[in-house]
């Protein structure tokens, strides 16, 4: 585990760098250093994701003003978006294989975990990562009172503004529990949609909301900073190498959730 880092704010974040659909010529060396870097993770490559779209989907309105809650973007295109929650593991083989493999991903941070070690969040950040917000505490929101809900979500919004230099667009409440005074103090706050997922990442496989238990164009996927002690004596690593796994073997590519939400 990475030792507490002093760092201070970080950069807005930046699109983590993929190969594009038709990579000129002079990209055929770093193509072939993303291959390998798939293969020292004992994973195949995953499908190029398109460029991102010129406008933003539209689909999920807010409602009289609320904001909106989602858990997938509106696309044909077979793609999927990475969500890592909490902050509680902090690998860092699991920086290393992100900048090797760069794979575009979004972290939803709740301060009681990460505050150990902001700096270790500031790493991926500049990778590209996004940065949501996830609570200060990771309480069930529906059992707290209004005020106490709007304290844990503009309170985190505080705290990550101060630690990575942007307020958050996105929010995930702890557990996918909300209710409408969730999406009021979400609004209050100046978060402009409720992200939850499609699917949640186990060990070796995801979990499906849906009975075919296949991904779908736009699903939002969820996994969590988990070590060995949460996973079974997997690391954070090999468990994603299994997700990126699922994904490839049904022909999705990966994009940034912030391209189209």
């Amino acid at each position: 585990m990475a030792q507490p880092s002093s760092a201070g704010p970080g950069p807005a974040t930046q699109p983590i760098s993929v190969p594009s659909t038709h990579p000129p010529g002079g990209q055929a060396g770093a193509q072939a250093g993303i291959e390998a870097a798939y293969r020292k993770w004992g994973i195949k490559p995953l499908a190029t994701p398109p460029l991102p779209p010129a406008t933003k989907p539209t689909g999920h309105p807010a409602a009289g003003g609320r904001v909106p809650v989602i858990s997938e973007i509106p696309t044909k295109k077979k793609i999927v978006f990475l969500t890592f929650d909490d902050g509680a593991e902090k690998d860092p083989k699991f920086v290393t294989m992100m900048r090797e493999l760069k794979i575009p991903f979004t972290m939803f941070l709740t301060d009681s975990a990460i505050r150990s070690d902001y700096g270790y969040f500031t790493e991926l950040q500049r990778l590209g990562a996004g940065v949501g917000n996830h609570t200060l505490t990771h309480p069930n929101l529906r059992a707290l009172a209004a005020t106490a809900q709007k304290h844990e979500i503009c309170g985190q919004q505080e705290k990550l503004k101060d630690r990575y230099g942007t307020v958050p667009r996105l929010f995930r409440p702890p557990y996918g529990n909300w209710n409408e005074d969730t999406r009021a103090a979400a609004a209050s706050c100046g978060v402009e949609a409720i992200v939850l997922w499609r699917e949640s990442m186990q060990i070796t496989n995801m979990q499906y909301q849906r009975a075919d238990k296949k991904l779908q164009p736009g699903d939002i996927i969820l996994a969590h900073f988990r070590g060995p002690s949460e996973l079974k004596g997997t690391t954070m690593t090999g468990m994603t190498a299994n997700l990126l796994r699922r994904i490839q073997e049904q022909g999705f590519a990966v994009a940034r959730l912030e391209d189209y939400l």
